[in-house]
């Protein structure tokens, strides 16, 4: 097995959705999903082009209400390219014999490709081999490749290259009754004999799309005339040819495309730079030489190694390319945000969640500048978020659950169960812990990298604005003496509202309470990091007085938790009074019970009256936070919570985990590391399987879970090395599970290159040779001093 490579033999109709979001190509600026080029969007096949970022809003009366929706939009599909014998039906992989079928993603040199071998109706048999590339380094281009050889015939090929605008959004069935047509035609032309354009705009914004095609075919490596007859429609620009193939001879047909949008820095028009852009293009061969080159420079300082496990490496490589696909260099001017689900489909709308808490860990320690970026896009929509507040009544910055092009809420107003076929409301903007998980973001790249500049201009803003915010969350209970944060959701996301209440919201969830106090102390300290010139600045602007701060001082000495009489952190107050779940009879009844929530609703019943949890609440304490870190934590709270009580509720809590999103198996892996290694270690090739396997039964096929893909990457790099960072210093504490022979990784801190190497039994980190300072290392308790250009080798004792 090349590790390397995903591949598949032979095509199968049912999982070509799946295949198609796991071969997707992109280059952080847009991605199309690895659909057969002769494809169009059917029951089958989904041929996708994202732009990144590339949103419009449109709206639908539904369930008696009108409602706004906005998506990432389904560009014009750049890829097809039909063809057929002369006289015979345009190639369906449907209505033809297939002798043999590949397709190839090559994750080293960003290539999709695939090789068949076909019988026709008339007994005419031929190989299909195709190869396509998304440019990482250039960012607009994208090259196809086909290559035809007839085997026991010679006649004419007919050849239809196309540009597609006509295309809706129709990736998701749940989303199908919402209206689903973003884009209308402007106009379409050709250039040269063998160049076709199409100009497109939103419909909403609107901004313009523009795509070029330059195509040409080769036999014997020359380039063929032919005559080409120009297809045009609303929409829709096309050139047909027909090209002689001959027995066991070999026809070529190179597609190079660019895409723009009026959206782009350092152009003219969109459709003039198309144009120009394929017009000066090298060959297919000439473009994919430079984006290998990208891509060989990426995963050098990319690429994690497990040597001795095949499949669990190539299931990494592709859990890195597809985070690498989604955002890079080309993303960093795009004012983006990382998406949930990647470029890769319209699930989830292409919307920003808190996945970023996810993701952010892996590229802080790849390519800091990225995750720089990616904060700029929430520093952008500060002021978003400060209206947000207002709007509650609050002050600060209260950014949304959803988050697409402006930073307004996008969480829908209602969303379908397709169980039931009810559209119910959506109450999942209570999510307010998404404000910590920002300010949480902020603040870990700043340790990491220690980028001074970016958290005196930017991050110690966002910060503040977030602990005001949720400071004004707080009220004041009298009678306890406590502080309270009543009416939001937690992360579990199955209990949005008490069993006989009809008002939405859950009081004192745990998470969000000892995340609120953990925003505020670090408010404190960002505070007091910042040079006294801005610090009185900002204090000057938001009207910052040392009162309001003195306030969140007392808040985090008095903030309510709710325990259960032996020690388990109660995930809200009253959860304890729930009622346990029948987990083993519903099991037996539904197998599958992931989306427990839905099951229940289509029953009549609701989430919400049970003691059931679709992913990690109470536990995402100990995924985010050392044990030492928490005891601190609870200690400034009043609390005496003793480390001992953390594998009880990891045990409590686990046993009430559905599992019902792709993040479970990273949280719950993370958490069982120190006390179950085998178990972590199996839990986190669950969770290597969740997108490739499609562990939750029909998901992935809309788009990847970047988060997962990222947290899965992470367990490597930081919960199996023990790898923190405080007071500038690089701490490592490894606990390597014995499932896992060897770990080697590159990390970049503070501007120094690190090459770590770790098994069960043995640590060494070598400091790349460079102009920098030493770096301060701690291991087993014990501070060390590495200076670039040396080693340090540590033994491993196992208890």
């Amino acid at each position: 097995m090349n590790n390397w490579t995903l591949g598949y033999e032979g095509f199968e109709p049912s999982k070509e959705g799946l295949r198609e979001a796991l071969c997707t190509l992109g280059n952080g600026y847009f991605a199309t999903r690895g659909a057969a080029s002769e494809s169009e969007a059917d029951e089958i096949h989904y041929p996708g082009t994202y732009r990144a970022g590339g949103y419009n809003r449109l709206k639908t009366d539904i369930a008696g209400r009108v409602v706004e929706n906005e998506d990432l939009v389904n560009m014009p599909n750049w890829l097809l390219t039909k063809f057929r014998p002369e006289g015979g039906d345009w190639f369906n992989l449907m209505s033809v014999e297939i002798l043999s079928c590949r397709q190839e993603l090559n994750m080293n040199e960003g290539i999709f490709s695939r090789t068949l071998r076909f019988r026709d109706k008339q007994g005419r048999e031929t190989i299909l081999v195709e190869r396509r590339f998304i440019h990482m380094a250039d960012m607009h281009l994208a090259g196809l490749e086909i290559t035809l050889t007839p085997k026991n015939w010679s006649g004419c090929f007919q050849i239809h290259s196309a540009l597609d605008g006509t295309v809706i959004n129709a990736g998701v069935e749940r989303y199908k009754q919402l209206n689903s047509k973003h884009l209308e035609p402007i106009r379409t032309g050709a250039e040269n004999e063998d160049i076709i354009y199409l100009l497109v705009k939103t419909n909403y914004f609107p901004f313009h799309v523009a795509e070029a095609a330059r195509t040409r075919f080769y036999a014997e490596d020359k380039q063929l005339e032919v005559e080409r007859e120009l297809i045009e429609q609303p929409g829709y620009i096309a050139q047909e040819c027909f090209v002689e193939g001959t027995h066991d001879k070999s026809v070529k047909i190179e597609k190079i495309c660019s895409f723009y949008t009026s959206r782009d820095l350092a152009i003219d028009e969109p459709g003039l730079e198309a144009t120009e852009a394929v017009r000066h293009a090298g060959s297919f061969d000439e473009l994919l030489k430079r984006h290998i080159l990208q891509w060989a420079h990426l995963w050098n300082r990319c690429d994690i190694q497990v040597p001795d496990s095949n499949r669990d490496q190539m299931i990494l490589r592709l859990h890195v390319f597809h985070i690498l696909q989604t955002v890079s260099r080309n993303s960093i001017d795009l004012d983006i945000g990382v998406p949930a689900r990647g470029w890769h489909g319209e699930a989830y709308r292409g919307h920003v969640f808190w996945d970023e808490l996810f993701i952010f860990p892996y590229l802080n320690l790849r390519i800091p500048m990225l995750t720089r970026s990616l904060l700029l896009y929430r520093y952008r929509r500060l002021n978003r978020a400060r209206l947000a507040a207002q709007k509650e009544g609050a002050k600060g910055a209260l950014y949304p659950w959803q988050s697409g092009s402006n930073g307004r809420e996008e969480t829908q107003q209602l969303h379908l169960n397709p169980k039931s076929g009810r559209w119910l409301p959506d109450n999942t903007h209570l999510q307010r812990h998404v404000n910590a998980a920002i300010a949480y973001n902020v603040w870990q790249y700043f340790k990491t990298t220690g980028d001074m500049e970016f958290f005196c201009t930017y991050g110690a803003e966002m910060i503040l604005e977030i602990a005001r915010f949720l400071a004004g969350l707080t009220t004041y209970n009298k009678g306890l003496d406590r502080y309270e944060i009543l009416g939001v959701m937690g992360p579990d996301e199955y209990h949005d509202m008490y069993p006989e209440s009809e008002k939405p919201g859950l009081d004192n969830n745990a998470y969000t309470n000892v995340m609120t106090v953990y925003v505020l102390r670090t408010a404190i300290k960002a505070f007091g990091l910042l040079p006294p010139k801005r610090r009185h600045d900002l204090q000057e602007m938001m009207s910052l007085k040392q009162s309001e701060i003195d306030h969140w001082e007392e808040i985090t000495g008095k903030m309510r938790l709710i325990f259960h009489s032996d020690g388990i952190i109660s995930q809200f107050e009253g959860y304890n009074e729930l009622l346990e779940f029948d987990w083993e009879g519903y099991r037996k009844k539904y197998g599958d019970i992931q989306r427990l929530d839905r099951i229940l609703e289509a029953e009549g019943d609701t989430t919400n009256r049970y003691k059931a949890s679709k992913q990690a609440d109470v536990l995402m304490l100990f995924y985010l936070f050392s044990s030492e870190e928490l005891h601190g934590l609870f200690k400034k709270m009043g609390y005496d919570f003793d480390p001992e009580y953390i594998p009880k509720n990891i045990k409590y809590y686990m046993e009430r985990s559905s599992h019902g999103s792709t993040l479970s198996n990273i949280v719950h892996s993370w958490v069982l590391t120190r006390s179950d290694r085998p178990r972590s270690w199996k839990l986190f090739q669950k969770a290597l399987e969740s997108d490739i396997a499609d562990i939750q039964g029909g998901t992935t096929h809309e788009g990847i879970h970047l988060g997962a893909m990222a947290g899965t990457v992470d367990i490597l790099q930081r919960c199996y090395t023990g790898l923190e960072f405080h007071d500038d210093i690089l701490f490592f504490n490894p606990d390597i599970p014995q499932g896992l022979e060897k770990l080697c990784m590159k990390i970049k801190y503070r501007g120094n290159w690190f090459g770590i190497n770790a098994t069960p039994n043995s640590l060494s980190i070598v400091c790349d040779k460079c102009d920098l300072e030493a770096t301060r290392v701690k291991f087993q308790g014990r501070e060390y001093e590495l200076s670039p250009g040396e080693t340090l080798n540590f033994d491993i004792s196992n208890d």
